[in-house]
Parts: structure tokens; sequence; C-alpha cells
């Protein structure tokens, strides 16, 4: 049986029915044609123009959401494979995770979640849904409405990090991976986008995500774990073979695992000290420097994706790893040791002063930018957002047209819409 015959048609049922393409035309089979949507969609473009940690201004080093999303992408495709489900849809739902990140990452996201209370909230996946379904208009059903991509329901489905609704989310806790404190309640879905999301979750009970929303999940986390501290070397912020264990350990159990004693963070350190091409020696920004960084990046991949998989392969009786069948297992070993990587990140790259004074200004930059344009109405918004505007009944969904008018602009759009504003 190959992979294709694992998911069935719901699984490749889209919202909006399409013909089949000109009989001339190459065969994509469907969950292909999903990705390539989103590689071509001008969200993704934008996101080169995001913060990831640090502006994507300030080095040409630096990741940016974009490149970002791409290496996610890679971790997700390699480890689906692995696992036997499907690349693509994996893939996909790298690639797709972080479109509804509004400018200036989770710093924005938390000024939009508390200016946008009174009309459903604001996160950044939900937003991801709301422009894979509706804001990135390529499919229209027969009542004029945008359904977005019209992606399949194993993608959506896949996409979907956090399936309910903001009334059934928990209260935030811990802080993100750019190191804002967590103070907005993480949810997939905004009231008025409920019906889709009803749609793409036919048949599943409960807050399950499928198994390769997990995978999109799990290569998130070890990407940023690994390339933040790749970032923050080559930056020279922090030194590999120099590390206050006191301080990590505070930092990791502050920001990232509450109640691991020293003797897991130790050992969780001490395991990876001992991978081979830990550095001995501090980074010179030689190449040979650059290469063992680049070495170091893959061997700590490799480590822990071959433990999920050994670790998940275990735990199966057999069944196809796909969709709602399975779970990934991820052994507590490995998220510890991802716990102590981003804890060097946080502690040495996350917690510098002028990157705290950073993100102060851009908060207050992000809520003049919302008051201004609601003070200019439809008048202020960009032409792909007049319509909803005028759409719109009342106050509240005239407000989530300029949250999602605010959200869709890059880092520099911004600065220059606010520079607009204020002139």
């Amino acid at each position: 049986m190959s992979i294709e015959d694992l998911y069935d048609e719901a699984a490749r049922e889209r919202m909006v029915a399409e013909p089949p393409k000109r009989v001339d035309a190459p065969v994509r089979l469907a969950f292909e044609r999903d990705r390539a949507r989103v590689v071509h969609a001008a969200a993704s473009r934008r996101l080169a123009a995001k913060t990831q940690v640090v502006g994507p201004q300030t080095d040409d080093f630096v990741r940016n959401r974009l490149t970002h999303s791409l290496e996610v992408a890679q971790v997700a495709r390699d480890l689906a494979r692995a696992l036997g489900t499907h690349p693509d849809i994996a893939e996909t739902a790298a690639l797709a995770h972080d479109l509804g990140h509004p400018p200036f990452g989770h710093n924005g996201e938390r000024v939009l979640a508390g200016l946008s209370a009174d009309c459903g909230g604001f996160e950044g996946n939900a937003q991801t849904l709301r422009l894979l379904t509706r804001l990135e208009s390529k499919t229209f059903d027969a009542d004029g409405r945008s359904v977005g991509l019209n992606l399949t329901r194993a993608t959506l489905d896949a996409c979907t990090k956090y399936p309910w609704d903001r009334a059934q989310a928990s209260q935030p806790d811990g802080v993100h991976a750019d190191g804002t404190p967590r103070v907005v309640v993480k949810f997939g879905v905004y009231t008025d986008d409920r019906p889709v999301f009803d749609w793409l979750r036919t048949g599943v009970e409960g807050r399950r995500r499928c198994l390769e929303a997990q995978v999109m999940d799990l290569a998130d986390d070890v990407a940023y774990s690994v390339h933040d501290v790749e970032d923050g070397i080559v930056a020279g912020r922090l030194d590999l073979t120099r590390l206050d264990r006191g301080a990590l350990r505070e930092t990791v159990r502050a920001w990232y695992l509450p109640g691991t004693d020293d003797t897991a963070l130790d050992a969780a350190l001490d395991d990876l000290q001992a991978v081979g091409s830990w550095p001995r020696t501090p980074y010179d920004g030689s190449r040979r420097s650059l290469a063992a960084i680049k070495n170091l990046t893959s061997d700590l991949i490799g480590r822990f994706c071959d433990s999920v998989q050994q670790a998940t392969f275990a735990a199966t009786d057999g069944a196809p790893l796909v969709r709602h069948r399975a779970d990934l297992v991820v052994p507590e070993r490995t998220e510890v040791e991802i716990g102590v990587l981003k804890g060097i990140a946080a502690h040495y790259v996350m917690k510098a002063d002028d990157r705290v004074a950073l993100m102060e200004r851009q908060r207050q930059l992000v809520a003049e930018l919302v008051d201004g344009l609601w003070a200019r109405g439809r008048d202020g918004l960009d032409p792909v957002f007049v319509a909803d505007w005028d759409d719109a009944v009342d106050d509240a969904a005239r407000r989530r047209v300029v949250i999602d008018q605010v959200a869709s602009l890059t880092d520099a759009s911004a600065v220059a819409r606010h520079a607009g504003l204020r002139s």
C-alpha cells in the first residue's frame, strides 16, 4: 500500500470541489498542490520581513520568519518520511505554521490580543487558519465568499496547532521562543471562522491533534531550539564553552520547564556536551568555526528526531502513523535537552537589555498603529481589506478588519505605515 492510499477521500476533500486539471498538465497529487499553494502565497513572502527572535533588518545572518519556516519544513518533512506519515502534509503545515504572526512576532501578537478583546481576540495560529481559509484568496464558493487557498481537509487539520476556540483555551504560562511572556491564550479559531473549523475537524472528537500537526509542532520546537543557539553564537552573544550552569538552570525553569530539578537539567546538559561536535574552543568567525556550528546543529536535530522516531515506533501497535490513528511520542529526556538549549539562547540572547527596550517601543508602535487606522476607517486600509470593512455589520466586525490589516504587515511596513499616520 502506498502512502497516498492511507488517506481517504475525506482527507483529500476541499471546501469547494475543484475540477481536474487539463489532461496534458503535469500530474500533481492533492497534497502536493496544497504545498505549492502555500509556497506561492503572498503571506509566505511577507514572512521574510517579519521578526523571528530579533528583527530581520539587524543582521545578514540572523533568521527571519521565512527562513525559520523553511528550516522547520525540512525537519518536519524528514521526520514525517521516517515515520511513514505523509511528508507533503507535514511540510505544508510547517511552511504555514507562522503565517498568522503579526509584525514583531509574539511581541506584536501580545498587543493585538489586548486591543481585540471585544471582537474575538487575536492569536497567531487562529490568524493562520483565517489566512488559509479566507484572507489569502484563491477560490470563492457559490455564494461569492472567499475560501482562501481551498486546501484539503487533512492539510488544514495539520495546520491546526491548537484545535479549540478562545472560550476553551487554558490560561497562559511560561514564555514564547522569542522570550516574551505568554500573556495571550492559545487557541486555533475565531468565532466567525468556526464553520470552516468544524468542517476540517469532521469526525474528530475533542482537542486531539492529528499526527501531522504533532510532527509540525515538534519540528518547530527542534528548529528554534537549535537555530537560536546558532544565531546567538555567530552574533557573539554566547559561548558554548563557557556556560553558567546555575543561571542556566534558573532560566530554563522560569521560562520552559518549571519543576525540573537540578539533577535532570545537569544530566541533559552533560549529554548535550558529550555530543561529538559540541565545540571545545570559542567561535572565532572562521570557516572552520562556521562548519563546526553547522555540524553541531545537524547532529542535534538528528539526535532529537531519532529519539522521537524510536519512541513513537515503540509505542505503536502496527497501525499506520497517519492523521488521528496514532500520536507522536517525545521522550522526557529529549524534552529536557530541548528545554536546556532554549534556555541557553534565552539566558544569553533574549534577556539582553537592548532587546527588552526595543520590544517596548515595538509594542507602542503597534498600539498606535491600530488606533490610527481605526480612526481613519476604510480610508486607512489596503484595497484588499476595504470590502471587508464595507461588509462589516457592526463595530466589532470592523475592528476585526483593522486587526487583520495590521497583522498582515511586515516589520518594515508597520514602521512605514505608522510614520505615515503621524505625518
